[in-house]
């Protein structure tokens, strides 16, 4: 890892930089600073949990055009989801600069094709399905000839689907990259059949003048490709190009991305190796670790390791978790830039009962102590986790509000000014309200709290359904995705982290027991 920057000072068109341009920069550490400066050719930034990524790549885009490099209305920061893409647009037009274009990839993408389709197309613009199951459903009967599929099927033929779309593997593929790589379809499908449905739900969706999300990259990068004049005017308003995340991009974001710069290479990617956490979902972290090998040199290859958010005692164990990772060397080791905090709590008990009491206990006691709920969150690894915990909450007299699962990122929305004030709305009614949030450790990826609770640290919870040490490709690379994941929760602590599991679900003789998480040891 090295930090590089090319070109001397930037300079406004009176020679100078100004005072406004120097402002920008204000309270921005070396690193950061270095970021912002670098605003020409292929750029990296790797930064950490709490490492003010945000911050750093909102001044580099303000910098870049209040010094003139960059063109405010051609530039596009892309993000992951709607609630990052609102973020951006605040903290920009705060900046003075609310021309340039922060959105996801999904709905830049829809509005590049919405703008050019009149002269592509006589039709009209088809329609977008947000809720795929009734097709999915029809597909799945279509092909096996059986009852109809319940919720469950239907979810996960749904996400194996998706999953074909973003890594750019046709259906006539499918069964050959099952094979090679021993991918089992689900819904105990055969490869062949599978296959089968994935034609057969395109073809229930193109049959009715639908397209779903993935589509809307999909049909953008055909029209890059094989559109001259709309692939011009699309590039035109995507001369510079940051995108946040970029572990997380899937084959077809690469694509697109690769599709808009047209070989262009004023390119900023922003990431942490360390949280890629949706692989199951085609994201992957190789895009982000071999950036320097897409170009011949990169004008700046920076890292941000101060983390400014937790405590030492938190970063240290965060940074314990990756140390025992086969995949170290590509991980970044973080820096507390804070003042000595509490010790990281681990606790266990007999039950899943006692362990969600026990917590609802701590959280009461924090709240006695003056603690506001809105700055507590209790984490966990699945959904079903969440109901015993509220309960308990609730028996306390303590509100809490459950934060779902947005695979992907919320990749899935398609951003606009509605849905982010629909999500801002929320935020701020749970705010009033006073409430102590429950969710999964996906859902919690780029959220903060003062206080976290993670719970059912335990072998097969977390890391979930593993069982041994295991030594296959496969169970290795789920193995280390368990391990960010438990990194991803823990970074999400300011001053304390508690960890607790329960040996059994119901007690002694109520199932198997439960021994504790190698990722505490």
């Amino acid at each position: 890892m090295h930090d590089t920057a090319s070109g001397g000072e930037e300079t406004c068109d009176n020679g100078r930089v100004t005072t406004n341009t120097n402002r920008i920069l204000e309270g921005l550490d070396e690193a950061q600073a270095a970021a912002a400066r670098a605003v020409s050719g292929p750029v990296r930034i790797l930064a950490g949990a709490g490492a003010g990524k945000t911050r750093t790549i909102t001044r580099r885009i303000a910098y870049a055009c209040a010094t003139g490099a960059w063109n405010p209305s051609q530039s596009l920061a892309v993000t992951f989801s709607v609630k990052a893409a609102a973020e951006m647009r605040t903290r920009l037009a705060d900046l003075g600069v609310p021309q340039v274009k922060a959105a996801t990839f999904h709905s830049a993408a829809l509005r590049q094709l919405r703008r050019v389709w009149p002269d592509l197309s006589e039709s009209y613009f088809p329609s977008i399905v947000e809720d795929s199951r009734t097709l999915i459903g029809r597909a799945l009967t279509r092909v096996t000839g059986g009852e109809e599929p319940d919720a469950a099927t239907v979810r996960a033929v749904g996400a194996e689907i998706d999953w074909t779309k973003v890594s750019l593997i046709a259906p006539e593929d499918y069964a050959r990259v099952c094979a090679a790589t021993h991918r089992q379809p689900p819904a105990e499908l055969e490869p062949d059949a599978m296959a089968d449905v994935i034609t057969a739900y395109e073809q229930e969706k193109t049959g009715r003048g639908r397209i779903d999300f993935n589509d809307i990259l999909l049909m953008t990068c055909h029209v890059l490709e094989h559109f001259d004049e709309a692939a011009a005017s699309i590039r035109s308003r995507v001369r510079w190009l940051t995108v946040d995340e970029y572990q997380d991009v899937s084959p077809l974001q690469h694509r697109l991305m690769t599709l808009w710069r047209g070989g262009r290479d004023d390119v900023c990617v922003v990431g942490d190796p360390a949280q890629t956490i949706y692989s199951f979902a085609g994201a992957t972290s190789y895009y982000l670790l071999s950036f320097p090998n897409e170009f011949h040199t990169l004008s700046a290859d920076i890292a941000l390791e101060n983390d400014y958010r937790s405590t030492p005692q938190i970063v240290h164990c965060a940074n314990r978790v990756l140390a025992a990772s086969p995949m170290r060397g590509d991980y970044l080791r973080l820096r507390s830039a804070r003042e000595a905090g509490r010790r990281i709590v681990r606790t266990s008990y007999d039950t899943d009962e006692q362990e969600a009491q026990g917590v609802a206990r701590r959280i009461a006691a924090l709240i006695a102590q003056g603690e506001s709920p809105n700055d507590i969150a209790v984490l966990m690894r699945i959904n079903a986790q969440a109901p015993i915990v509220r309960a308990a909450l609730g028996r306390m007299g303590i509100r809490s509000r459950v934060r779902r699962d947005v695979a992907g990122a919320e990749a899935s929305l398609i951003d606009s000014s509605a849905a982010a004030a629909k999500a801002a709305a929320e935020d701020l009614s749970a705010a009033k309200a006073g409430e102590v949030s429950l969710s999964t450790i996906h859902a919690a990826k780029g959220l903060e709290w003062k206080h976290v609770f993670l719970i059912g640290c335990s072998e097969g919870l977390l890391p979930f359904g593993m069982s041994g040490a295991g030594t296959g490709v496969e169970e290795t690379q789920r193995l280390e995705e368990e391990r960010r994941l438990f990194y991803v929760g823990v970074t999400r602590g300011e001053d304390t982290v508690t960890m607790s599991f329960a040996a059994s679900k119901d007690g002694v003789g109520g199932g198997m027991m439960r021994t504790p998480s190698r990722f505490l040891r």
